[in-house]
């Protein structure tokens, strides 16, 4: 059949709102970016903090933070809709054990996204192995100066590990940020009933490909 080139027209029929799912796929990506990202940041962070003290065993902490970094997501995700699972799951058993409120985490429309975001801090190793080779980077004689000066642990990780630490955080922000409006394992996962709140920008164009 004889083909016509259409310039622009796909680009105007994806925003003129004829396609209500590009609009819900943007939403839904930029809701689970907004929640992921700063969990992952603060949790790698505070990991990485923890163990670059001198705790017996960080080395063996490390790796366990590390290695699920290097579990394919597919089985990743699959793991984590088992502990997810409202009446199985050893999530709500844990809740159930302290008498809180249980959940229906990825099976609920309202809590899914939170549910993901939550699951996104599985894979932060890589950002705490960045972090930990910034914190080994700060020169020790700026903590010895302040504790001259008379500064206490918060002054000096206020004054001295977050001004030092600022471009590497900034790095793993970004980063976070292209992997998390990349998310599309995740949203294929759980997909089941509540597709239009997992309907990740990646996994729109999936379904449009194929």
């Amino acid at each position: 059949a004889e083909t016509h080139f259409v310039g622009l027209k796909n680009f105007k029929h994806l925003f003129d709102g004829t396609d209500i799912y590009f609009y819900k796929s943007l939403g839904v990506t930029a809701y689970y970016v907004l929640l992921s990202v700063p969990l992952q940041i603060i949790f790698a962070f505070s990991i990485a903090l923890v163990l670059n003290t001198n705790i017996k065993g960080r080395s063996v902490f490390r790796t366990i933070f590390y290695l699920p970094t290097i579990v394919p997501a597919v089985a990743s995700s699959i793991v984590w809709m088992m502990m997810f699972d409202p009446d199985t799951g050893i999530l709500n058993a844990a809740l159930n054990a302290m008498h809180l409120p249980v959940s229906r985490w990825i099976y609920d429309e309202k809590t899914v996204i939170p549910s993901l975001a939550l699951m996104s801090l599985w894979t932060v190793g890589g950002s705490m192995v960045i972090y930990l080779a910034g914190f080994q980077d700060i020169s020790v004689s700026l903590y010895e100066q302040a504790s001259i000066d008379g500064a206490n642990g918060f002054r000096k990780f206020i004054s001295i590990t977050i001004p030092q630490m600022t471009p590497i955080i900034f790095f793993n922000m970004i980063t976070a940020m292209i992997g998390a409006f990349q998310t599309f394992t995740q949203g294929y996962m759980v997909d089941g009933g509540i597709k239009d709140s997992v309907l990740f920008f990646a996994y729109y164009l999936y379904e449009n490909a194929f």
